[in-house]
């Protein structure tokens, strides 16, 4: 709760308060995208990306406008 950032980016100087922030946060630097889509083959950088990607194929919209679904 001190707000300190411990963890610093050596490329770029950004910091951060938790190792996974950090480790998410160093992908950005390579060129490395493990996570690829089965169906069109576009890769990401992460998992999370990727399945908010699939719901371009599958037509989910979960967060739809209450007042112009």
């Amino acid at each position: 709760h001190t707000g300190a950032k411990p963890y610093e980016c050596p490329d770029c100087g950004k910091t951060c308060r938790v190792i996974s922030t950090f480790l998410r946060h160093r992908k950005t630097h390579t060129d490395e995208r493990p996570y690829q889509c089965e169906e069109c083959g576009k890769s990401f950088r992460h998992r999370s990306t990727l399945t908010i990607h699939h719901r371009v194929h599958s037509g989910e919209r979960p967060h739809q406008c209450s007042q112009c679904s």
